[in-house]
């Protein structure tokens, strides 16, 4: 029976096949051919007489038979007509059936949208809760389809929290082409707005679109393809509206289980907002102010640019949605290192606008953000939800917001590679080999309880084996404890005993160490244990295992 998951393999086995009723076939799933003739073709030019658009290509309306998305654009140099029919599985591409080409016009959409995302979600995180009166354009948006995180109330009870990590707060954001684009559904950005609600602090996590992962169920692919993998298995076919909520869902929860696997932590709320979103959203904000560090230029930019090879001059400018995209988008001239650097100043310069009290004090300015977000965010987060994160994150300050890639170049925990027949990111220590990714991103995404309490743990190595007490030392150093070094229990025990020395002050890591070890604290120090002013003493017995 024939497997109806949207494997990106599946899909190129079956082939293309062209039917009798003008249908280009592919698998199961078929798009119209788009006829056009001369008379058709001419109307979609622009006249010489006319003004010629600077930067935004110049979409004209197809032919009634054009039902699968056909679209026709042109610019002063170039004509592309190009039906959309890319698949789940990110490569190799799926020629299109149809193409008239003079082609610039493709880079704007296989750019990644970091930026877009990133930026977006800042917003969200300032703005969750704005004005009552705009509720039904935020119901569009704010779907509230996920549990409410534990760590976003006011109070929370240590029983409540299922381990280290739950002390945070962490999104998914993806960004999108969305509808009308090039393989709307691809995610090209793939980022974790990761938020401390304890201590105040937000970090960013950005995931290379090209790494390769094995989703269960759905088989090798390129890490950007899981959201539309999900989405598209839901609907049984391939559609890029987002009208559908629970296909979104389903998107969302095939990319979570792609993140969670590659970072190691739990996804609590997912975004997904599309190319048009950033541009909006600045220029809603009336432009963001940005010091340029250097002079960026990119001559492959240009035609984007009025033909000014130059984006942007040293110093501090006051950029639009447009220059703004330009500036943070650009990467064929300098490194994605450095572009990470500039999107981090554009992020932290919306930041700053959106909760600057004339902003958000702006009934104008306030209806064009939700709107913005009601026509190209969707996101699982509710309303209440929204609001409490608001209430926590808008007092951060720039310098508590922090961001790394698991490609930047100081990061070095992945490389390229190549497996079927194209090229890829991978781990450096090989396919699916995570735990060196894990345990960059723990060090780097601590507890915030953790943190707080900054308690001081002593381990003793009680068991048969040599190497778990120096094992478990550096496990626990990545989840952020304070690990004094392992020390040798003369006489072997049985089990592991948790002694809790801190008189109860330090509940959150009491309630971490007793779920991480299977045991309840108590406060008896045996005999011929040196305490050494420390908080808690674990002391390894025979049933405890090495960590991996």
């Amino acid at each position: 029976m024939e497997n109806r998951q949207f494997q990106r393999r599946s899909y190129q086995e079956r082939g293309r096949q062209t039917t009798s009723d003008g249908f280009i076939r592919q698998g199961a799933y078929s798009a119209p051919r788009l006829h056009l003739d001369s008379a058709q073709f001419a109307a979609t030019q622009i006249p010489a007489s006319q003004p010629q658009p600077a930067l935004t290509p110049v979409a004209t309306t197809p032919p009634p038979s054009a039902i699968h998305q056909p679209f026709v654009t042109a610019t002063p140099n170039e004509t592309t007509l190009r039906l959309d029919m890319r698949v789940p599985g990110a490569a190799p591409l799926l020629q299109r059936p149809a193409k008239i080409i003079l082609s610039r016009w493709r880079f704007m959409h296989t750019t990644a949208f970091k930026t877009a995302a990133s930026s977006l979600a800042l917003l969200l995180l300032v703005g969750g809760w704005l004005l009552g009166q705009l509720y039904l354009n935020l119901q569009r948006s704010f779907q509230g389809d996920a549990t409410t995180a534990v760590s976003l109330q006011k109070k929370v009870n240590p029983n409540l929290l299922k381990g280290e990590g739950d002390g945070r707060v962490n999104i998914l954001l993806l960004g999108n082409g969305g509808a009308g684009h090039e393989a709307p559904d691809l995610t090209d950005t793939i980022m974790l707005a990761s938020i401390d609600p304890v201590n105040g602090k937000v970090a960013l996590v950005s995931v290379p679109r090209d790494l390769w992962i094995s989703l269960p169920g759905h088989g090798n692919m390129k890490i950007n393809a899981a959201f539309e993998t999900g989405k598209y298995d839901y609907l049984g076919k391939i559609e890029s509206s987002n009208s559908n909520d629970k296909a979104i869902q389903a998107g969302f929860a095939a990319a979570d289980q792609a993140v969670e696997q590659v970072l190691g932590v739990s996804i609590h709320y997912n975004m997904l907002v599309n190319f048009i979103s950033f541009k909006q959203a600045v220029n809603t904000l009336g432009g963001v102010s940005v010091n340029v560090p250097e002079t960026l230029r990119d001559p492959t930019m240009a035609w984007e640019n009025n033909w000014n090879p130059v984006l942007a001059t040293k110093g501090q400018h006051i950029f639009n949605g447009k220059q703004a995209l330009l500036y943070v988008r650009s990467r064929h001239t300098s490194s994605d290192f450095a572009r990470s650097d500039r999107q981090r100043a554009v992020l932290t310069a919306i930041k700053e606008k959106a909760v600057t009290l004339g902003t958000l004090s702006n009934p104008l300015k306030l209806s064009g953000l939700i709107n913005t977000f009601g026509n190209n965010v969707k996101t699982d987060l509710s309303l209440g939800d929204a609001s409490r994160v608001y209430s926590l994150t808008k007092g951060i300050p720039d310098s508590a917001i922090t961001s790394f890639g698991l490609g930047d170049e100081t990061t070095k925990l992945v490389t390229t590679g190549r497996a079927d027949g194209q090229s890829i990111v991978m781990p450096l220590a090989g396919l699916n080999n995570y735990a060196a990714i894990h345990d960059y991103v723990r060090q780097h995404l601590p507890d915030g309880y953790i943190v707080k309490e900054h308690a001081r743990v002593q381990v003793y190595n009680a068991s048969n084996d040599p190497e778990l007490g120096k094992a478990t030392v550096a496990e626990l150093k990545t989840y952020g404890y304070a690990v004094a070094d392992e020390g040798v229990y003369p006489t072997p025990t049985d089990r592991t005993q948790l002694i809790d020395l801190s008189h109860g002050s330090k509940q959150y890591t009491k309630h971490y160490l007793e779920r991480r070890f299977g045991v309840q604290a108590s406060t008896t120090v045996p005999e011929g244990v040196q305490t050494g002013g420390g908080d808690f003493i674990i002391l390894l017995g025979n049933n405890a295992t090495t960590p991996q």
